[in-house]
């Protein structure tokens, strides 16, 4: 049975809503009455003419992956909504307000974010980002004209509202861009290949999937050469500078999760792992000083691979979760 965090992420890639409380976290809501793939169908895509624009309305919780043209109109007050968006992992989002009508004085808001949130946890997390939590957030009442519009630092964005009065909303266009150097990514898809490189930059950065997966790192290229290894309690890549480390555990947030192993020496080959974890993340910590370059696939761990070892997998984590 998966648990209640994997059934909570596979929802976020289509509907997700604002909790009650504090209106910056979100919290997952039932939507098993819609299809949870559907907005994410690449069938949309190819049939798209060539600068043909898209154009749907919004719901209240929705989920985009393509470009085009959006609008929200409030048919009864809507208190908490949002709309999450996400590319490939080369691509940058940018989200321009078209049309606004809503009643900031009265308590509406419309609030762009720079990542996911999910129940409190953020993607990146703050030591990823290179923005504060603040000046992540871009609050249309507060910038009104002055910033209409906003492009993400990653392949993920969002926005959350809440319009009261029927008959209000807004109009977003959204479009992708590419982004040479992709750093940190959420992965669509529970299988794929990505390489990842930082070229002379002091930056952190993280490839989420959230599925339990089978992990295998092909090729690591770092500034120095030391050691690979599981960490212990004594023993890490820290004081290193440039290193790699898997993540897993039950939450968004890489900087929350439990550290499986670390990776501090430039090797070509391969070094496989299992990981059962609802979230596993691949988190490259540089210092500026080199080019570094990770490159890995991954695909969906199913039942059957948890019950054999390869000769080549670091130990397994996280099994009883699956």
């Amino acid at each position: 049975m998966p648990s209640a965090f994997q059934f909570q992420c596979h929802l976020v890639l289509i509907f997700l809503a604002a909790s009650k409380g504090e209106t910056r976290y979100l919290e997952v809501r039932d939507a098993a009455e819609d299809d949870p793939f559907l907005l994410l169908s690449e069938d949309l895509k190819r049939e798209l003419s060539a600068g043909q624009i898209y154009r749907r309305s919004l719901r209240c919780i929705d989920m985009l992956s393509i470009e085009g043209q959006f609008t929200f109109t409030a048919e009864q007050p809507q208190l908490h909504c949002a709309t999450f968006f996400i590319g490939e992992p080369e691509e940058l989002i940018t989200i321009h307000y078209d049309f606004v009508n809503i009643d900031c004085q009265g308590g509406d808001f419309l609030k762009v974010f720079d990542g996911w949130i999910l129940k409190g946890e953020k993607f990146p997390s703050s030591l990823d980002h290179p923005l504060t939590t603040s000046q992540r957030y871009v609050d249309f009442c507060e910038s009104g004209n002055i910033q209409k519009s906003i492009r993400s630092s990653q392949n993920v964005a969002m926005i959350f509202f809440r319009i009261q009065l029927p008959g209000n909303g807004f109009t977003v266009t959204v479009k992708k861009s590419s982004n040479l150097f992709p750093c940190n990514v959420i992965s669509q898809t529970p299988s794929g290949r990505f390489t990842m490189v930082i070229p002379h930059q002091h930056r952190n950065c993280s490839f989420s999937i959230i599925y339990p997966v089978v992990i295998k790192i092909s090729d690591l290229i770092l500034g120095h050469l030391n050691g690979l290894f599981l960490k212990k309690p004594s023993a890490s890549c820290a004081g290193v500078g440039d290193f790699v480390e898997l993540l897993g555990g039950a939450g968004l947030d890489p900087s929350k999760m439990f550290p499986l192993a670390d990776l501090c020496h430039s090797f070509h080959g391969s070094a496989q792992m299992k990981i059962g974890c609802d979230n596993t993340v691949l988190r490259m910590v540089s210092s500026g000083k080199h080019i570094n370059r990770v490159t890995f696939e991954y695909h969906q761990l199913d039942l059957q691979e948890t019950e054999t070892r390869k000769e080549n997998s670091i130990e397994e984590f996280c099994f009883p979760s699956i």
